[in-house]
């Protein structure tokens, strides 16, 4: 085993450093001597990937016969062949082959000894026989352990080792097996602690200008977030039959379909939700620093708008919904109302500003008023701002749909976020335009005044809007 083992590390492809955490500073992504960032070191250490094959013969669920059988039938690895080929693999794949490759030998020792030594005692004899062997692997699997910092991993191999203990179970060697593979899992929930512990602190104590925090694009933290949250939250619903439901690994494998009372309680699990939990929280007050960065508040949004959609896009790739991607979706519906109008201020400032200080004004003088009781126009408006407001928007609106059009376009990367955020700006436009011409109506009830006729109709700004939204 021993020299299996280093046979197989040689095939090691090694996914994660100790740098490869969710929020890294931009100069760690460079090369020395370059100043462009490094696309390959962007995140393969956050995405799983093909990666849950690992686990694909031994959940039940997924290849829908016996679980054990799977197992049994997935063969270790050929150390000698995979590296003449020049192949490599993730150390999930290796730890299942060296496990796998253990249980093996160990059944037929176990039945070995058991038929030779019965007249002595069925157990007397496998710690003589296997103890070294098993001591060998925690040791080896213990050095490894100390630098390794895939999440991915760890937690896969933890669904790997539960999944091992049906097997010898299965095998009628768990008497035997089951408090070696308690052990290993022992190894393995201390170091994805230390792992998420780290990834945590980095985004915790991430510097904004330090990560790279001035551009209004989707940002390579959030996108490293949502693709390792979705990971963590895809490995631990493998092989899931209920939603909420313990399994056998004694590990709460919440649904991918979660909902925000779901209870973890009484699970191993408890640790890692609660530790996704805080990430989120986190994850939100970075995103905030980081559009703190920019000097107007319009840039803040869009930034924020960005990479909101970014972390709800990868999720729904995925297909991973529940709180995470509730909590994202509800600050996306906020940062795009506060955009909307942002923008609107951008241009139609004065008539936007006109209607909200007239509504409250009316609103209070006709309070005491009866039903029918109308004050005067000068005493409600300045007729001449009113007029100026009439024919400014009727020479100027069209030229403004076309600079938000050319705005919303040129600030989102996602077509299909702008074409709704376009289509939202342009409705809050025609509503407070509508807004303003009952303020008139209400005002000049009985005779409308002459500059009336310079008043667009609302059907012609729908048609106009219409005409942008099918053109995005």
């Amino acid at each position: 085993f021993r020299t299996y083992h280093k046979q197989l590390l040689t095939l090691d492809m090694r996914l994660a450093t100790r740098v490869d955490l969710i929020a890294v500073e931009e100069g760690a992504l460079r090369d020395a001597f370059s100043t462009k960032v490094n696309m390959r070191k962007r995140g393969d250490a956050f995405v799983l990937g093909d990666r849950a094959k690992v686990l694909d013969g031994t959940i039940s669920t997924e290849s829908g016969g016996d679980e054990n059988a799977a197992a049994a039938s997935l063969p270790p690895i050929n150390a000698h062949l995979a590296s003449m080929n020049g192949e490599k693999y993730s150390y999930e794949m290796i730890f299942r082959s060296i496990i796998s490759h253990l249980i093996d030998a160990a059944t037929n020792e176990y039945i070995f000894a058991r038929q030779f030594f019965k007249e002595y005692g069925q157990n007397d004899c496998w710690e003589a026989i296997f103890g070294k062997t098993l001591s060998l692997v925690l040791e080896q699997l213990e050095n490894y352990l100390f630098n390794c910092h895939d999440a991915i991993a760890i937690l896969l191999m933890i669904k790997l080792t539960h999944s091992f203990k049906r097997t010898v179970k299965a095998r009628r060697i768990d008497k035997v097996m089951e408090p070696f593979l308690d052990r290993v899992a022992n190894l393995f929930w201390p170091r994805l602690k230390m792992v998420m512990d780290a990834h945590l602190r980095s985004i915790r104590g991430a510097n904004a200008k330090k990560v790279g925090g001035g551009d209004i694009h989707p940002h390579l933290v959030s996108r490293r977030y949502a693709e390792f949250t979705c990971s963590i939250l895809l490995i631990l619903n493998r092989g899931r039959k209920n939603v909420g439901e313990s399994n056998a690994e004694g590990l709460a494998t919440p649904s991918v379909n979660q909902n925000d009372n779901s209870s973890y309680r009484g699970s191993a699990g408890d640790m890692l939700m609660n530790d996704l939990d805080v990430m989120l929280e986190e994850m939100v007050l970075l995103l905030k620093r980081l559009a703190d960065v920019h000097a107007t508040n319009i840039k803040r949004n869009v930034f924020m708008i960005n990479n909101l959609d970014q972390i709800i896009t990868i999720f729904k790739e995925r297909r991973v919904s529940g709180k995470e991607l509730n909590r994202f979706s509800e600050l996306l519906v906020q940062q795009r109302e506060l955009f909307v109008e942002e923008e609107l201020l951008q241009t139609f400032s004065k008539m936007i500003a006109f209607v909200q200080q007239t509504e409250a004004h009316m609103s209070r003088i006709s309070a005491p008023r009866s039903a029918r009781g109308v004050a005067a126009p000068a005493d409600v408006v300045n007729p001449d701002v009113v007029e100026s407001l009439v024919r400014e928007f009727a020479s100027n609106w069209k030229a403004g749909i076309e600079q938000i059009n050319r705005n919303v376009l040129s600030y989102f990367s996602n077509f299909r976020n702008g074409m709704e955020i376009l289509k939202q700006v342009l409705t809050q436009l025609l509503l407070y335009y509508t807004r303003f011409q009952d303020v008139i109506r209400k005002v000049w009830r009985g005779k409308p005044p002459s500059f009336c006729k310079d008043l667009v109709s609302t059907s012609v700004i729908l048609a106009e809007i219409k005409k942008h939204a099918l053109a995005i």
